[in-house]
């Protein structure tokens, strides 16, 4: 585990020569830190430690995680492992390494990237998870995973395949893991009891979607007397935010959500008024009922004008977030409106450019868009330029 490894280099050098291991698997959890004004690319980083690795062991390299996922054909190219898994990659990369030990055939096994006898790229779909088996936590150093920030990660539910988007459906069919209640609340039993483990973080693409599930966890949270405290994702889906799921989260031991829209949308087709007001409505009932939550707000999107970035900075002025992040840009993301605009107005080339850090920033504003946000964030402490 390299997360707070101060040379990561020297112990992946170490661990290597130390464990020979006989197949090693490297997650990406994100391509970069998402942020303008301090753009940080992971992938330079993650290449020295597949060379550092290959310079050690002729073990088989697997690259795999969410940030891998996004686009796993560019990332493998880049990164030339021998081997990829995209998708949810747990319980595929277990399977991969029995069928290797066996001597079974593996390169049919969903979501695998591997180049073919002729040098091309194939990628056999996505693979999936159902999340039944829990993590090896003990291989972690929890106690300072936990004073290290906003909590140990517990997978409630996930939507639709890697798209980053929150299902705003309350139908249970549209979300591709949607885990059992008890199995959830198991998990964090499991972590008090064996690391006395108080703060989590629920891996969710919506806490409060379906709503049905959200407030039947809430109340099986207290039902147990867990008396944990937790963060997640917030949908701005008024519909799926009433007051009852609130108070139930606030009951339960929500800490802090991140209110997030869609990064898909397409911001030059619907207004600024009606992605806002979703947005508006459900912060304004967190100020209301008492949940802390942070909120981003893209300053530079397609179609954005003088008086659009106006009015986001009018909205945020009308709610109490704990935390506001003006993003400078938008973080081009593969399969999007946005993307599209860039291959259009010539900022990519096309969407492989995507591994690094790729912003689009819409032309009216680009020149003086930076300096109005520095100006705005002065005046207002819980504001912050990224």
């Amino acid at each position: 585990d390299l997360m707070f490894s101060e040379d990561y280099l020297d112990e992946t050098e170490r661990v290597v020569r130390e464990f020979k291991p006989d197949l090693i698997g490297i997650s990406l959890r994100n391509l970069d830190n998402v942020s303008y004004m301090d753009p940080q690319w992971t992938l330079p980083g993650t290449k020295e430690v597949i060379d550092k690795v290959r310079s050690i062991t002729e073990a088989p390299i697997v690259c795999g995680g969410p940030g891998f996922s996004l686009l796993p054909e560019a990332c493998f190219d880049y990164l030339e492992p021998d081997l990829g898994v995209a998708g949810d990659g747990g319980e595929s990369f277990a399977q991969l390494a029995e069928a290797m030990e066996s001597g079974e055939t593996y390169l049919n096994m969903p979501g695998l990237v591997y180049r073919d006898v002729s040098g091309s790229i194939v990628r056999q779909g996505l693979a999936y998870s159902e999340f039944s088996k829990p993590p090896r936590l003990d291989q972690l150093d929890m106690a300072r995973y936990e004073k290290a920030g906003f909590g140990i990660g517990v997978v409630t539910k996930l939507g639709n395949a890697f798209s980053n988007s929150i299902i705003a459906e309350n139908d249970t069919r549209s979300w591709r893991v949607l885990r059992p209640i008890e199995d959830v609340i198991d998990d964090i039993r499991d972590l008090q009891d064996r690391y006395n483990l108080r703060k989590i973080f629920f891996i969710d693409s919506g806490f409060n979607v379906p709503l049905p599930y959200a407030k039947a966890l809430c109340r099986s949270i207290m039902d147990a007397d867990l008396k944990v405290h937790w963060n997640s994702y917030l949908a701005p889906v008024p519909e799926s935010c009433d007051d009852e799921v609130l108070e139930l989260m606030r009951e339960a031991g929500s800490g802090l959500v991140i209110v997030t829209n869609k990064t898909k949308e397409d911001t030059e087709r619907f207004s600024l008024e009606s992605r806002l007001a979703p947005l508006r409505e459900v912060c304004q009932r967190c100020d209301r009922i008492g949940i802390n939550y942070t909120v981003s707000q893209s300053f530079g999107e397609p179609g954005e004008t003088r008086e659009t970035v106006e009015a986001k900075l009018a909205f945020l002025n009308e709610i109490e977030p704990a935390l506001a992040n003006l993003r400078v840009g938008v973080r081009i993301r593969p399969d999007s409106p946005t993307a599209d605009a860039a291959i259009k107005e010539g900022i990519i080339k096309d969407e492989s450019d995507l591994i690094a850090p790729s912003f689009y920033i819409a032309e009216p504003v680009r020149d003086w868009i930076v300096d109005r946000l520095k100006v705005e964030a002065e005046a207002n402490p819980r504001w912050n330029v990224v």
